[in-house]
């Protein structure tokens, strides 16, 4: 029995934990299972013919709010031109409102509830009897499942979960090739201790664990087979404090240049365990996410969320000073009376913190949810298919939901972007009377121009927002314009070729700006000092562009030096090796000339 194992991911990079385990509880008992992995950007016909291809006795698809629909599709036409292929179906976006699925749709044949390894494995074995025996498969007899009987939807008894989590094989023992060049997601426990009425982890009581040495053994070959990056997908990672500690020492002892992300409670993260990894982690390997959602302790009563936010403000903070772990903090627009105001708040709050990254997410009405159960209490209206994202409800109309998003987008395009942090700290900090103004404003400028409705490359983005900013007579613009300078300038890997501002120096001002910074090459960098001493390389290795203030001494020691200054900054042109800058006063220039 030939049986295929799939799924849609998001993107080609990701890769899918839930077809792994499958495949390593099932292969031992039917080693002729075959994975094969596809993305909701695939034209369906080619996901079809490569499947149609392999000739499966039996095909079974992980199913996700991300592709569901893009699954549907697939099946619906397997079915098609393979009316006798079994199609078994599992995941979170089919486990719950299994009777729903089964009417609406004919080509599934049977879906797996919750944990599906044990599950699988006996549906499996049914239909290995049934095609030795011609008999229809004995469904009734594998506990965990949803299937048709005729006209009617049933239901088998109950799985109890699996206990012993180090019963399942590891699903990184082999075909480690597969996961070249993909993130790879790992998770050392399962459930969630928490109950946040949003989230499906809340169904589940408890948190099961894998055995440490287990847990170890495969980073290690995951480590050691090169892999980049790895997502662990425990929902709080660090819910136990000593079985974290363990972990994160391994890590750092044992990383090889790996990147690990984890999902943390910040407010709950002990300081021994903070200062541990202040003191050891190595920059850049460790990348926490943290969801905040809100910082209305009413909305947060209404979900049932745990959360002390001036604790995990502190935690964040420290973590930041620290410039070892980056951090991606998360917020939810749309939860039970946080209407528009109470989330700007909720949003400035957070964007103090200045995380490296600030994802805005809207509510979704997932299935199974305690927010989609009580969805008529808070008068919400929200898409009827995946990804059942919310349209509004008592307190937060559709218009509000649009504006925010407008925000978002602006929120993604540049602070998370980081094409310009110096400028938008300038803007959020001086100019605006909080971050989320600046956001929100210019989204909605973005929108009135369409914007939204043209792609962009990375000029654009600045003179976007110039003519934003002058449009709306914004002050100090010449040190706004500074700053959009030395950003872009700072963030380019190589010396540009297309500037977006059209102040040039004279020739006679070149010349003379290339004598004076010949005349500092002690305090210039050794690479830079070295390009520096013949004119044909420095003009090679290096940009000019006029300023209104010392930039120099404005990112030392944040003192604002007015005054025409020359910003010079030099491209070295080589791998690893970030460029550097120094800054010239117009009048050095004139006393040359």
């Amino acid at each position: 029995m030939k049986i295929l194992l799939s799924t849609l991911n998001a993107k080609f990079i990701h890769s899918s934990l839930a077809l792994r385990y499958l495949r390593s509880y099932t292969k031992p008992t039917f080693p002729d299972i075959e994975l094969a992995e596809y993305t909701i950007n695939d034209v369906t016909l080619n996901v079809v013919g490569d499947i149609y291809k392999r000739q499966p006795d039996i095909a079974a698809f992980s199913c996700y709010i991300w592709n569901i629909r893009e699954t549907i599709d697939v099946i619906a036409n397997l079915k098609k031109i393979r009316p006798d292929l079994p199609v078994i179906v599992g995941g979170p976006e089919v486990s719950y409102d299994a009777d729903h699925w089964l009417k609406q749709h004919p080509e599934f044949d049977v879906i797996v509830l919750g944990e599906g390894e044990q599950t699988f494995l006996e549906l499996m074995q049914a239909y290995d009897e049934s095609f030795r025996t011609g008999e229809p498969p004995r469904l009734k007899d594998v506990a965990g499942i949803a299937y048709r009987d005729g006209e009617h939807v049933r239901f088998s008894a109950p799985r109890a979960r699996i206990e012993n989590l180090d019963s399942i094989p590891s699903p990184f023992e082999e075909d480690l090739d597969e996961l070249n060049n993909r993130v790879v997601y790992f998770e050392a426990s399962r459930g969630c201790p928490f109950k946040c009425q949003y989230c499906l982890s809340s169904i589940e009581d408890g948190v099961r664990y894998f055995g440490l040495e287990r847990v170890k053994a495969d980073l290690l070959r995951l480590i050691s087979h090169g892999v980049k990056t790895i997502k662990f997908v425990d929902r709080t990672f660090n819910i136990n404090k000593k079985y974290a500690l363990e972990i994160f020492q391994f890590l750092i002892d044992n990383h090889n240049g790996t990147v690990f992300q984890f999902e943390i409670t910040a407010d709950i993260l002990r300081a021994d365990v903070l200062d541990f990894l202040i003191e050891n982690a190595p920059p850049g390997i460790f990348r926490f996410e943290i969801g905040v959602q809100s910082t209305n302790d009413e909305t947060n009563r209404l979900v049932q969320r745990i959360q002390r936010f001036d604790r995990l403000a502190n935690t964040v903070t420290k973590i930041k000073n620290s410039k070892k772990i980056d951090q991606h903090l998360d917020l939810i627009a749309g939860l039970p009376e946080e209407d528009y105001d109470s989330f700007r708040k909720t949003f400035n709050d957070v964007f103090a913190l200045r995380p490296e990254e600030l994802q805005l997410g809207f509510l979704k009405m997932l299935r199974g949810t305690g927010v989609r159960a009580r969805a008529a209490n808070h008068g919400y209206i929200y898409m009827d298919q995946a990804p059942y994202e919310i349209l509004g409800n008592n307190v937060l109309s559709f218009g509000d939901m649009q504006r925010i998003k407008r925000a978002e987008d602006i929120l993604e395009k540049y602070w998370n972007a980081h094409r310009m942090d110096n400028t938008l700290e300038w803007l959020v900090t001086r100019t605006f009377a909080t971050p989320f103004d600046f956001f929100q404003e210019f989204g909605d400028f973005w929108e009135e121009k369409g914007w939204s409705r043209i792609g962009h490359q990375l000029e654009d983005l600045f003179l976007r927002l110039r003519l934003f900013l002058e449009t709306r007579g914004t002050e100090q613009m010449q040190h706004i314009l500074s700053l959009m300078k030395y950003d872009y300038l700072r963030n380019q890997k190589h010396r540009p070729r297309k500037l977006w501002w059209d102040d040039v120096l004279e020739k006679s001002d070149l010349q003379a700006l290339y004598q004076v910074v010949a005349e500092k090459r002690e305090q210039l960098r050794e690479d830079f000092a070295r390009h520096t001493a013949t004119e044909k390389e420095y003009f090679k290795h290096t940009l000019p562009a006029l300023v209104s203030f010392d930039i120099g001494k404005w990112e030392e020691s944040g003192e604002l030096v007015e005054g025409s200054h020359v910003l010079v900054v030099y491209y070295p042109y080589q791998e690893g090796q970030d460029n550097s800058y120094t800054v010239v006063k117009q009048d050095e220039l004139l006393s040359i000339r």
